[in-house]
């Protein structure tokens, strides 16, 4: 039996027992805090993975750059590992696709201010009102400046760039832009009005004659005076003429025509029209960025798609050859793209393609942004230099054959499973291939994407209508002209048609000499005949010369 003084010592000893393995267990902890301590240190000071640098350096540019983020591998961003697309290839064209809510937008805005800082003006189609932010500057906090430092973008500052706003029509509330319906020309026209192609050759025929009698197709009425004449029982002979056309498909094109007037389309045709020179305006160094929106035109997209093609087609007969350049004169963003391809004749697909291939020389570069890839043709997909993929769905049958598509369309990586990566994209993040300085696809890059410095929101309406009130733009294109044209001839020509009251042979002359005289002083004395025969002197008899898109040749 242990006495009270033992039971006491060994009380003692187990409590120092106990501190000892305490202290002990206080200096582990604190070895191991110690070193978890040093080990972020020395994660943080490591230098980036090399997959990472390796993909970087294949997008390394000696000349000047837009930055579109850093590489991203296994989930992290490498600051250092830059994205970048040399700015002298930007006129080798892109693509910007992805499903909606992935960044394609804002993927754009960047792109767009960076180009205006660079001294190169672009041409937008804002048909959501999502980009007028380009004009203020952007929210500054925490969270953009985090994400800048992670892309890259340490000097980072909000900014805001020189912007127009113009729309398609007088129904918007931007600064009105129109084309004449001869410049239109029929193949696009055609598009516009959903004409297929035995319809759209007919209406190239209508324009040929118009062109030949020197009447000025300027807006819709116009042309529907021409059609109007030749389905009459005065224009038959002169349908015949053209060779080929029918009462019936004349009509139909005709009906055509009221449907899309009735619809506002009427707005948008007539003068002023644009003048492509007003696109290539610079301001304090930075290339001014001119922003499209639909007006009223906003239930006929396709007319709105199609007028920006016509807008490049135009900027193509007047711009010079120029080669390669350090950096374009212009870059042309088409968003929502399918609209432009959607139920196209195989006319209209073939002059797409014509244009883009032959507009680089020009120094333009043209960006086609959708949610799909295969929303663009093959033949002009190929012409595409960089692509800019933001995340894929694939929910159908119909979607994993497009991403299959997708896939086997960008370069081998060892890095990325790039069916797997294509659905698994966060929101600002996309897979970047584009051409490097010396023309080869760069390697595939899963990058985040830079932050725009504008204002990621739009404005409002009654911001962006000041602004175009102010605007340079308003003088020239503000108010509608209507001078004589076809309508005005056309109408004439019927006034003189009338008959008029016989008078009484002067004295030594027979009757017949008398109606033969009164019939061609009538002629000759009719306003119509005479602003005809001044056309005709000044045109040589020649009709008007048309090239890209059936478009007149300025």
């Amino acid at each position: 039996m242990t006495t009270p003084q033992e039971k006491a010592a060994a009380a003692r000893k187990a409590a120092e027992e106990a501190a000892r393995v305490a202290a002990e267990a206080a200096a582990a902890a604190e070895a191991a805090e110690r070193e978890a301590a040093a080990s972020a240190e020395s994660s943080s000071e490591r230098p980036p993975s090399a997959a990472a640098q390796e993909i970087a350096a294949g997008y390394a540019v000696e000349g000047a750059a837009l930055e579109l983020g850093t590489v991203m591998v296994d989930g992290v961003a490498d600051p250092g590992a830059r994205v970048r697309i040399p700015l002298r290839m930007m006129n080798r064209h892109g693509l910007v696709a992805g499903a909606t809510g992935t960044g394609k937008t804002k993927t754009l805005q960047g792109i767009a201010e960076q180009l205006s800082r660079a001294g190169v003006p672009v041409v937008m189609a804002d048909i959501k009102g999502d980009l007028s932010g380009l004009s203020e500057p952007g929210a500054d906090n925490d969270k953009i400046r985090a994400r800048a430092a992670e892309t890259g973008a340490g000097e980072w500052v909000p900014s805001a760039f020189p912007t127009e706003f113009v729309s398609l029509g007088t129904g918007g509330i931007g600064v009105p832009i129109r084309a004449t319906i001869s410049s239109f020309g029929p193949i696009l026209l055609s598009k516009v009005l959903g004409l297929n192609d035995t319809q759209e050759s007919t209406l190239g025929l209508i324009f040929h004659w118009a062109d030949q009698r020197g009447l000025a197709l300027l807006d819709l009425k116009d042309l529907r005076a021409v059609i109007t004449h030749l389905t009459s029982p005065d224009g038959k002979e002169d349908l015949k003429g053209i060779g080929g056309v029918s009462t019936q498909t004349a009509g139909v094109i005709l009906r055509a025509l009221v449907n899309l007037e009735a619809e506002g389309g009427d707005t948008f045709f007539g003068e002023p029209e644009l003048d492509p020179p007003d696109l290539l305006r610079t301001a304090g160094g930075q290339g001014v960025i001119t922003l499209f929106e639909l007006g009223q035109q906003a239930a006929r997209p396709v007319l709105f798609s199609t007028f920006l093609m016509w807008v490049l087609a135009d900027l193509f007969q007047v711009l010079p050859e120029e080669g390669d350049l350090d950096k374009p004169k212009l870059v042309f963003i088409f968003d929502e793209a399918h609209l432009l391809f959607a139920e196209a004749s195989k006319a209209f697909l073939q002059q797409v393609e014509q244009t883009v291939k032959l507009i680089r020389s020009k120094g333009v570069g043209v960006f086609f942004c959708t949610q799909l890839p295969t929303d663009i043709p093959n033949p002009v997909l190929s012409q595409l230099g960089a692509r800019v993929q933001h995340a894929l769905r694939a929910f159908t049958p119909d979607d994993q054959k497009a991403l299959s598509k997708t896939v086997r369309t960008y370069p081998k990586s060892s890095v990325y499973d790039l069916e797997s990566a294509l659905t698994s994209l966060g929101t600002g993040e996309a897979i970047v291939t584009v051409l490097s300085e010396k023309g080869a696809p760069t390697p595939v890059a899963w990058t985040k994407i830079v932050p725009p410095r504008s204002l990621m929101d739009t404005i409002g309406d009654d911001a962006i209508k000041s602004k175009a009130l102010t605007s340079a733009l308003q003088g020239k294109y503000g108010q509608t002209i209507d001078r004589e044209s076809a309508y005005e001839k056309l109408l004439a020509s019927v006034a003189a048609a009338d008959p008029t009251p016989e008078t009484a042979p002067a004295p030594g002359r027979s009757a017949n000499d008398a109606e033969d005289d009164s019939a061609a002083e009538r002629i000759m004395r009719n306003p119509a005949v005479k602003s005809f025969l001044r056309s005709a002197a000044s045109a040589a008899g020649r009709e008007i010369s048309r090239s890209l898109f059936g478009t007149r040749r300025r």
